[in-house]
């Protein structure tokens, strides 16, 4: 038999490859642009019919396909969502309920990195569905935009079931699944979910002037999510020899590929290739990835262990954060009394950077939110600890740069305070 009659022995309609699925199952599903929508609506009509009830859904990041198939209002209850970072889709789900803990959407903390692991030793997975790109003469897909923990959950699921899709990238690295490997196939030919940068503020243009003049040639960056990211990599193009190592590869770093300021010729790591676990971005973007040697995708286990990222001297990790109190302490995903996002790779490359030689971890923020009226450095934090005080680095506001390694409480205490807005830093000394 050969590779193509093994894919035909497999291959079939949505409806017939999520056949058998049995209520109380755990599924999961590919994250961001690797949500299979073929897959999801399939299932999703089991639920719809009363076929199957109380299914766990588990994942991170969900966009669209899932927002318009398993997580639809009506749906929750069927199917339970066992969600490890909320999206505008979660919040979404949210706004009526109050809060993540009163609603069917159940949030389970654990850090990016720890996901495949949590799939081959503490969830038994009934089912993994996630978009790949079309197989080659050899017998390989790709997980081609989301490498993250879909290799681990592909092959300690006990059924595995792809949906083929040729806008899909191919993509060099750790990403390879062989048509053996899999228990059936559905093809689908749809646009991928795309995500466009948001515009700037001019706050952001500030923080990202002041990062930007702290990356120096041969560095190499993790970038995270959102518009000040963008705008750092957007003053970079001068830069020479730079790397990437990320968790998340945007189309703003690809520009600086494209521009010639990145060659990854100073790392330690993966000489010559740019590393990341999962991509987002826009339909020229994914034409950049597809069969591209000089990207190499590997599972989050590796890309996000900050061992493996210290490896790498000049490192430079660029996170955003909600809040920050007095002593340092980082609260980067809990809102208003809300589980706003989730914890994602924030720690990880915080202490990989901080590790590096020479390397530099920034968290950054604009000053206040909610249009001015609210501090985001406060006495102590609203919500759960992301980034602990031993771990935080250097920090950067609108107002200003501070390194808080070897600064005592009362140092960082006065050193934040001036990164806020005066109008919080009498209110903040006072508080003291």
């Amino acid at each position: 038999m050969t590779h193509f009659d093994e894919y035909n022995s497999r291959l079939g309609t949505p409806d017939e490859a999520v056949r058998g699925l049995k209520s109380g199952a755990h599924i999961a599903m590919g994250m961001a642009t690797a949500e299979p929508p073929a897959l999801l609506g399939a299932i999703a009509d089991m639920a719809d019919n009363g076929d199957i009830d109380d299914l766990k859904l588990w994942y991170f990041h969900s966009m669209d396909h899932a927002g318009k198939t398993l997580l639809r209002p009506d749906l929750l209850g069927r199917i339970r969502p066992r969600c490890m970072f909320l999206s505008s889709i979660e919040r979404k789900l949210l706004g009526a309920q109050g809060s993540v803990e009163k609603s069917p959407i159940e949030f389970v903390p654990v850090a990016f990195s720890d996901s495949p692991r949590l799939f081959k030793e503490q969830v038994s997975l009934d089912l993994f569905v996630t978009t790949v790109s079309p197989m080659d003469k050899h017998g390989w897909f790709t997980f081609g935009t989301s490498n993250d923990y879909s290799t681990a959950a592909a092959r300690s699921a006990k059924k595995l079931v792809v949906e083929v899709n040729p806008n899909m990238p191919r993509v060099f690295g750790a990403s390879l699944l062989h048509v053996s490997e899999v228990d059936a196939i559905v093809e689908n030919d749809t646009p991928l979910a795309e995500v466009h940068a948001p515009g700037t503020s001019p706050e952001e243009a500030i923080v990202a002037a002041t990062i930007a003049d702290m990356i120096d040639d041969r560095s190499c960056l993790q970038m995270g999510i959102g518009a000040l990211p963008g705008a750092v990599c957007a003053l970079l193009q001068d830069r020479r020899e730079l790397g990437i190592h990320t968790e998340l590869m945007t189309p703003a770093l690809a520009s600086l590929i494209q521009c010639g300021a990145v060659t990854n010729q100073a790392k330690t790591t993966y000489r010559g290739r740019s590393v990341f676990t999962f991509a987002m971005g826009d339909r020229a973007f994914y034409e950049f990835l597809d069969d591209n040697p000089a990207m190499h995708s590997a599972p989050v286990n590796i890309v996000n262990d900050p061992r493996h990222i210290a490896k790498n001297k000049n490192v430079v990790s660029v996170n955003a954060t909600l809040q920050i109190d007095l002593g340092g302490a980082c609260n980067s995903e809990h809102l208003m009394g809300r589980q706003y996002s989730g914890s994602g790779g924030q720690l990880d490359f915080v202490r990989g950077a901080t590790a590096s030689k020479d390397g530099k971890s920034i968290i950054a923020c604009q000053s206040t939110a909610r249009n001015g009226t609210v501090s985001r450095i406060v006495p102590r934090l609203d919500g759960p600890v992301t980034t602990p005080r031993n771990d935080t680095h250097i920090v950067v506001t609108e107002y200003g740069t501070v390194d808080l390694k070897g600064k005592s409480l009362n140092q960082r205490a006065d050193a934040l305070i001036g990164l806020a807005h005066p109008r919080f830093r009498d209110e903040l000394a006072n508080g003291l």
